[in-house]
């Protein structure tokens, strides 16, 4: 059932605490996904785990492990087919100024500063950063008190000074939710995400959100910087590096169980999004799971 209201997500530390830390070694299912912002900054650590990660106008799959900094209402869905055998995932949760309105501000502090601002589009860090602070992430489920803070704060600083990183939302501008946004968009995405498979026309989703397909175009756009056919394809090529990784299916059968009808299309529209074609994405997990 679709919320009435806006979905902005409210989350509340413990008491005695200023973040909010947690660790699940099991994705629950019965915790649906749903697209959602808060004003708290949240980095999440996965170890041994895999899913779709949807932050922002950026959609990709990601398969053993992430670590992902989400700025300030920053819209996002929670992983979906999100699972994992023995790993686990570590959230944090932080207001901008949990220590003070000022402390951030500081000219010692000027690197994590810029690191929030940075997160606003979103940041995905890459291998040796992530390999080298995971656990320190995880360690912080068991600390309290002071030394929860400065182990934190070793963590901000690590993030913040490294170059090894990607801004998911490289395109110029920080994707921030408009809360009357937030019910409309919610709609559009659950329904692309069930019926991306099958074809899906511009008046039966105009119609989801009781609009005038000129007007759902407009506003769809403006809303999330794509076309809504663009975000519909990238939904269809995410499935499809999810079944190459995982699944020995053809490429051609791959290439319809995903949604599209047209195998060269599949091939353009695969290459444009990822940079390779479906046979090299498949020869490259491959090398790198051995």
């Amino acid at each position: 059932m679709i919320p009435k209201k806006p979905t902005l997500k409210k989350i509340t530390p413990s008491f005695g605490s200023s973040l909010l830390v947690n660790k699940h070694v099991e994705f629950l299912k019965i915790e649906k996904p749903f697209w959602h912002f808060h004003p708290e900054i949240e980095l999440v650590y996965v170890n041994k785990g895999k899913g779709k990660r949807h932050v922002g106008n950026h959609i990709s799959y990601f398969n053993n492990s992430q670590l992902v900094l989400i700025g300030s209402n920053l819209p996002h869905i929670g992983y979906m087919d999100r699972m994992t055998t023995n790993g686990s995932e570590t959230l944090i949760q932080f207001k901008p100024d949990f220590l003070g309105e000022h402390f951030f501000k500081i000219p010692e502090m000027q690197a994590i500063n810029n690191l929030f601002e940075r997160a606003k589009k979103g940041i995905r860090f890459n291998i040796e950063i992530k390999q080298r602070i995971g656990s320190k992430i995880e360690q912080l489920v068991h600390v309290e008190g002071a030394q929860r803070i400065v182990s934190f704060l070793e963590i901000l600083n690590d993030l913040a000074t490294t170059d090894d990183y990607t801004l998911l939302n490289a395109d110029g501008f920080a994707f921030e939710a408009l809360p009357q946004d937030s019910n409309k968009i919610e709609k559009i995405y659950k329904y692309i995400n069930n019926h991306f498979k099958d074809h899906i026309s511009l008046d039966e989703v105009a119609d989801l959100v009781s609009m005038t397909v000129p007007a759902f175009c407009r506003y769809f756009k403006k809303s999330t910087g794509k076309t809504f056919t663009k975000l519909v394809n990238e939904y269809r090529v995410v499935h499809a590096t999810k079944l190459l990784t995982e699944s020995d299916h053809s490429i051609t059968d791959v290439c319809f169980e995903c949604g599209f009808n047209n195998f060269s299309h599949f091939n353009k529209l695969f290459k444009e999004f990822t940079g390779k074609s479906a046979s090299k994405y498949r020869n490259e997990i491959k090398n790198l799971i051995q």
